[in-house]
Order: C-alpha cells, then structure tokens, then sequence
C-alpha cells in the first residue's frame, strides 16, 4: 500500500510539474516580421484595436480589407507612429473604385530606427562600425461588395527586413469578409486572416564566418552559418461592432474582437467611438485583455473630419496608448477621400 501511494504522489509531482511548465512556457518570439504586429490608423488604435467589424476606411487594409468594399471614390492615408525605444513606422495607402469590379488598392509600411554601434566581446564599447535594422511590407488590395450587405477582401504583400548585412523575405496574403445585419442600427459581424504566407530566414554576408579547426595550431577556414526560418505572425480576428446610437448629430459605435495569434495567447480588444456630425470624434478602449505577460493597456483617440465643397474630405486622427512600462505609443493619420 505505501508503495501505490508513493507512486500516486510521484505521478501528481510529475503531472502539477508539467502542467506547470506548460502554463509557464509560450511561443512569444517564435516569428518573424514583428513590424506585421504593429497595427495601422490612429482611429483603430483609438477603439483599442477593435476594428475588424467597424472597418470602412483606409486603415481596413490592416485590420479587414473587406471593409473597402463598400467604400466610393478614392481615398489616401498617411500614418505616422512613434513606436518603442524610438522605432518609426510609416505606411502610406491608396484606394480608388474601379466601377463594378471592386476597389483597388496599395499601400507600403516602413519601419526604421537609428544607427547602432556595433559591438563584440573583444570590443563592448563599439568597433567602430555602425549598422541598422528594419522593415519594408509593400503590397496590393482588392475588395468587393457581393450584395448590399456582405464584403469580401484581400491583400497580397510582400515583406522583407534587414540587420546588418542580413536580410529575410517572405510573401503573404490577408483575407477578410464583412456582413451588415439590418439590426440595432447596423449589426456588423467579421472575420479575417492576416499574414498567411511563406517563412523567413536570415541570409547575407553575415553567415559567413571565420572558424579556427585543429586547436591553436589549426587552420582558418571561412564557415557558413544556416540559420533557422520562422514563421509570420499569423492572426485570426472575429469582431462584431453596432450603432448602438445612430441620431442625426450623434453616433455611439462599440465593437469587441477576439483575436487569435500564432505566437502568443488569446486576446480580446474593445472600443468605442462617439462622432458628432461625423466631424468630431472621440475614442476610447481596451487592446489585447487576457493576453498573457502583456503591456498593452488602455487606448485613447481623437478624430476631425472637414469635407470641402462637399467634394474632398481631409480627415485628421490622433491616438495614445498606454505600454505599461515601456511608457506609450502615439499614433498620427492623415487622410482624404475625393
């Protein structure tokens, strides 16, 4: 009998073991292209992330490109955003109507930091050499409308990112689609893929390495190091967004997204939208609950859109995000529709 009960308490040890190494590990820095985690447009980034259903702008490139669909003229969008540790991202788009075929669309995102000295073992304090690092993803859109009330929408891109004298490429596809419910002022339900595509793997000049073989006395030969490829971060979104008070000078817009990531856990972003006239908003939410060891918090964003002539419309939006301690984040977008 004390045999079986030390055994029972062995396979306990070893099940709460695992079970608490499970809990502890994740796959958090197991992809590739980071820069396809930053999101886009200030106004999304205002309702916390949560835009896969509300999407109707230029920023749906990012979130859903299906929300083009039911969009008309043509429109163009500059975002700025001052990331972490004094990282820049650019994006810049485009969209224009092409009759019954759907609305086309591209767009390009930038991501640059400063020079770096370059450091070694030998040299902590810098070589004397400098490099940098960062990330180009430019692609093409396409979004329809099938009926009045469901859309459908795709991106094609390509990614590439640099360090040194190295770099990794991959191409990848977005998917979204977009269906109205004539309910609650417009009932709206979502879903999109995002970076389905092939794997990345450093390349370059610095594979090639110089290795010492047979001891002090050996020779030197020149070594190339095969890295391993990674994947991109994909992302399945499902959101659903209404009106939930839709006047002649007002507008409350909420909208929830699940989101569910490759390389970490499950989370959930939230947010609202209060527009007056539609040329004044206000914007406030919650980005990525329950996602494990995050620092991503509450967001906060402002929004005016003047029309002119009743033929351009210039839309300026600013967003803020609270990073916990890696302070905050601030988002700039710049549009016009024609």
């Amino acid at each position: 009998m004390s045999m079986l009960f030390r055994t029972l308490g062995l396979a306990l040890c070893l099940v709460a073991a695992s079970t608490g190494l499970t809990q502890t590990l994740t796959k958090t820095g197991t992809t590739a292209a980071a820069l396809l985690k930053i999101g886009l447009g200030a106004r999304p980034i205002g309702m916390g992330g949560a835009f896969a259903a509300s999407s109707d702008d230029l920023s749906s490139i990012y979130w859903n490109p299906a929300g083009l669909g039911a969009s008309y003229g043509s429109k163009a969008v500059f975002n700025h955003v001052n990331w972490i540790a004094d990282v820049a991202l650019e994006h810049a788009a485009v969209a224009i109507r092409v009759g019954d075929v759907g609305v086309l669309g591209a767009f390009v995102t930038a991501l640059t930091m400063d020079e770096m000295p370059v450091r070694t073992l030998e040299a902590p304090e810098g070589t004397g050499e400098r490099f940098t690092a960062g990330g180009l993803v430019a692609g093409v859109t396409y979004a329809r409308a099938l009926t009045d009330n469901f859309s459908i929408g795709f991106n094609a891109k390509y990614v590439t990112e640099n360090i040194w004298n190295s770099s990794a490429s991959a191409f990848a596809l977005d998917v979204g689609t977009l269906y109205r419910i004539p309910v609650l002022n417009e009932l709206r339900l979502a879903a999109s893929v995002s970076n389905f595509g092939t794997k990345m793997k450093m390349e370059g000049r610095d594979n090639l390495e110089i290795m010492q073989v047979g001891g002090s006395d050996g020779n030197l030969i020149n070594t190339y190091v095969e890295y391993d490829q990674f994947d991109l971060p994909l992302l399945f979104r499902v959101g659903v967004a209404a009106d939930l008070v839709k006047a002649e000078t007002m507008r409350l817009t909420a909208e929830l997204d699940a989101v569910h990531p490759n390389d970490n856990t499950e989370y959930i972003n939230v947010g609202t939208e209060v527009a007056w006239t539609e040329t004044v908003f206000l914007r406030a939410g919650w980005k990525s609950l329950f996602e494990r060891d995050t620092e991503q918090r509450f967001t906060l964003g402002v929004g005016f859109h003047y029309r002119f002539a009743d033929a351009v419309l210039l839309a300026l939006d600013y967003a803020y995000q609270d990073f916990g301690r890696l302070s905050n984040v601030q988002y700039l977008s710049v549009g016009v529709e024609f």
